[in-house]
């Protein structure tokens, strides 16, 4: 009989009231419970706490109407605010997750995924005044692709970043005009075109044409970003969090109420953020600029070169035929068939290998990460250190099923890049996360004459290469010595390896791959990334088809680089060791690869950027911008080294940096961050977030006196390692290449190969990174 559900009424001692089914002494069935502050629950109950449908009214008036489960909202329902904002849609543990749809008091309107309480995955947000964003959302902040139109008709439809303009895009106008390129932190930075209204190529966009269709593909996808155009800022809204459940001990109810952390678009300051782009004459309604008129407009362009939003370069072009760069770059707003980032389409024979690349990293990963660590033995590089499965498409009883096709799988030396990867400071987690993630990985176009596949992770951290058979032994080959090298080292500037795998396909097929960091996956954006060997024979690139992403070669470099003394001993020293390393593994045609970002000069940023966006004034009273001899800082004023604070910069490991803090001469030999105006601050490594200046040699044709000798300076800031270390020197091909590019007699060959390429190496480096007197 104590367990028949029976009704009545309770008064607790705390003046609570509970009206309904009880099972024994707990509230069970339906049931009215009132709290002394007036909020009222009435619904379901199961075992003392609110679990079915029910609804609850908040003594300020908040309302919610649904699904409950063990004492929190959980399911379907209906929350209406007390300051009238409505959501509807699914909630987990008291917060917003999964679909649902939010109208603010203001009656802004989102609509899409969420996840514990915040905007994220693919919605649309649409503001008062009929503004619309369409897109993906992290955080409650657009990132990833994304569409924003105006109420004016000005679009931008790219890539986002924390709610700024991130990455590249297209920007048209709502008097036909366009303008494609790179944006970093919400302003124009690295190269891009602007085409005037009315260029007879911008026809071939044929947007106007396909409006609905490119509506029906807007509405799938989701983003979280504003532009030039002032938007209302999104008032806060009120929403309760609560969990409920009866104490038998005190005879009553707990109550923990706290508010949802729903993080708003604030679009006043993100106007302040992004300034007006007042290179671009021909704006919106409503624009502070005036019309300009363009020299015959249907055939020219202006390609545009941006630092940090300020204009810094500008060429008239006549467009009389389209280049294949232009031609592409006049397709990017076709793209938004792409529903995510995912640049690799079933059909696609990446596909399958993407798919399998992904599921035999999780297992290997998820097998070898419970071993106990421990030193890793010669056996560990032997021939049977190898870990093998077969993947069948339907799964096994070790392995899922997949949507993939048919595949065996084998992974090279697990114990040994699983310690790597220890050293490298890379949690497993985060590693499978990064690769095998539902986000999955991008395709990228091969960057040399390879033929080899790229695959980029989501978050830009993992570089995953397929590697030719012989390519395969020589870095199991050397992996020994390497693992020691790296360990000795800490600053090495070596391409780190994450994984070395194959997969072989049903019908025999098989491809290789290795897992690499990517060495630009940085905080700054790259402007110009070069690729040196330090020879001639071939080493320049088309100018026709150089773009932001275009890897630059030896002869395209026009630059010597001027960094602080302890910084440019510290590379020179390592490029030494690891050069050293690889002379005695027998490897030739390395590189350096280097990657530059350009910051804007002070005086013109100041123009463009409101006084609110100026940096802090931490630090403006430090004395570490002159040494004790009175030295000037390298580099001077855009860019500034402090002495390095551990609390102050990011210190956690990325996938291209490992190595200690460095120290600069300039400020006493003491470890250093590097503080950027309008940027943040940043941490000093070797290869990485280096401070140089770029001196670039006026050519005489270009200055009036021939007796005069004229630079122009650039503030830079420098990313660099060594890659391509799988060629061997006693390949045939390779070494008739690079005794020709080095031009030397083929006839001369000998096992001193790896020394003269090591040393000419060295020395075209000393060359473009002088030391200072």
């Amino acid at each position: 009989m104590e367990n028949e559900e029976r009704s009545s009424e309770y008064v607790l001692s705390n003046g609570d009231v509970y009206r309904g089914a009880f099972k024994g002494m707990i509230p069970h069935g339906k049931g009215k419970y009132t709290w002394l502050d007036g909020t009222i629950y009435e619904g379901d109950w199961e075992d003392g706490k609110m679990a079915g449908k029910g609804k609850i009214r908040w003594s300020s008036q908040a309302v919610y109407d649904g699904d409950f489960s063990g004492g929190y909202l959980h399911g379907f329902g209906t929350f209406i605010g007390s300051d009238g904002s409505m959501y509807r849609g699914s909630w987990k543990m008291n917060s917003q997750h999964g679909i649902g749809r939010k109208q603010y008091s203001n009656s802004d309107l989102y609509d899409g995924c969420w996840r514990e309480g915040v905007r994220e995955g693919s919605g649309r947000y649409a503001w008062s005044n009929d503004n619309i964003y369409i897109g993906n959302w992290k955080n409650g902040k657009m990132s990833g692709r994304g569409v924003m139109k105006w109420f004016n008709g000005d679009l931008f439809d790219g890539f986002w970043l924390n709610g700024l303009r991130d990455g590249s895009g297209c920007y048209r106008f709502s008097d036909g005009s366009y303008y494609f390129g790179t944006w970093s932190k919400g302003l124009k930075d690295g190269s891009g075109t602007f085409y005037p209204a009315g260029n007879k190529h911008l026809s071939k966009l044929d947007l106007e044409r396909n409006k609905d269709k490119r509506n029906k593909l807007l509405s799938q996808l989701s983003s979280d970003h504003l532009d030039e155009p002032v938007l209302p800022s999104v008032k806060r809204s009120l929403s309760e969090k609560i969990s409920y459940s009866f104490r038998r001990g005190s005879g009553g109810f707990s109550r923990k109420t706290t508010f949802l952390n729903d993080d708003l678009i604030s679009t006043d300051s993100m106007k302040e953020m992004v300034p007006l782009d007042r290179s671009v004459s021909i704006t919106s309604n409503g624009s502070q600029d005036g019309q300009t008129e363009y020299p015959d407009s249907k055939t020219v362009a202006y390609e545009r070169e941006y630092m940090q939003g300020v204009l810094m370069k500008e060429r008239i072009k006549n467009v009389s035929k389209l280049s294949h760069r232009s031609k592409q770059r006049l397709k990017f707003a076709k793209d938004v068939e792409n529903k995510s980032c995912l640049n690799i389409f079933e059909g696609h024979r990446s596909y399958y290998l993407m798919l399998s690349l992904q599921l035999g990293i999780r297992y290997t990963v998820g097998k070898i990460t419970p071993v106990p660590m421990r030193e890793v033995r010669s056996s560990d590089f032997g021939e049977q250190a190898r870990i093998r499965m077969y993947f069948p498409r339907k799964g096994s009883r070790l392995t899922p099923p997949h949507h993939s096709i048919d595949f065996y799988w084998k992974d090279y030396c697990p114990m040994v890049f699983r310690n790597l990867r220890e050293l490298f400071k890379l949690n497993a987690a985060d590693y499978m996360m990064s690769i095998c993630g539902d986000d999955g990985l991008r395709e990228l176009s091969s960057p040399g004459k390879s033929g080899s596949l790229f695959y980029l992770s989501h978050d830009d951290r993992f570089v995953i290469k397929t590697l030719k058979k012989s390519e395969l032994k020589v870095l199991l080959k050397m992996l020994p010595r390497y693992y020691s090298h790296v360990q000795a080292h800490d600053n090495t500037l070596i391409t780190k390896f994450f994984g070395g795998h194959r997969i072989t396909l049903k019908h025999g097929k098989k491809v290789r791959f290795v897992v690499m960091g990517n060495m630009f996956c940085t905080e700054l954006r790259i402007h110009r990334r070069y690729d040196l060997k330090g020879s001639v024979q071939g080493r320049f690139t088309n100018k026709d088809k150089i773009d932001e992403t275009t890897t630059l070669k030896d002869l395209d470099l026009a630059y010597e680089f001027h960094m602080d003394r302890s910084l440019h001993e510290a590379l020179f020293r390592q490029l030494s060791l690891d050069s050293a390393f690889l002379e005695s593994q027998h490897i030739i045609d390395y590189s350096l690869l280097l990657g530059l970002h350009f910051r804007a000069p002070e005086h013109l940023r100041s123009l463009l950027e409101p006084p609110d966006s100026q940096p802090n004034a931490e630090n403006t009273n430090n004395t570490d911008g002159v040494n004790s001899q009175g030295d000037i800082l390298i580099p001077p004023r855009g860019l500034v080294l402090v002495t390095h604070e551990p609390g102050s910069v990011s210190i956690a490991p990325g996938p291209h940096i490992r190595g200690d803090t460095l120290k600069a001469y300039s400020i006493g030999d003491k470890e250093v961050d590097l503080l950027l105006p309008g940027t943040g601050r940043l941490r000093v490594q070797l290869g990485v977030n280096m401070p140089a200046q770029a001196n670039h040699k006026i050519l005489q044709a270009d200055i009036d006196n021939a007796e005069t000798e004229l630079f122009e300076v650039y503030d830079v800031v420098l990313y660099l390692g060594i890659i391509d270390i799988l060629q061997e020197y006693n390949m045939k091909k390779k070494i008739e290449h690079a005794c020709k590019s080095l031009k030397f007699d083929p006839l001369a060959i000998s096992v001193v190969e790896p020394k003269i390429y090591s040393k000419r190496f060295i020395t075209f480096l000393e060359k473009i990174f002088p030391v200072q007197p």
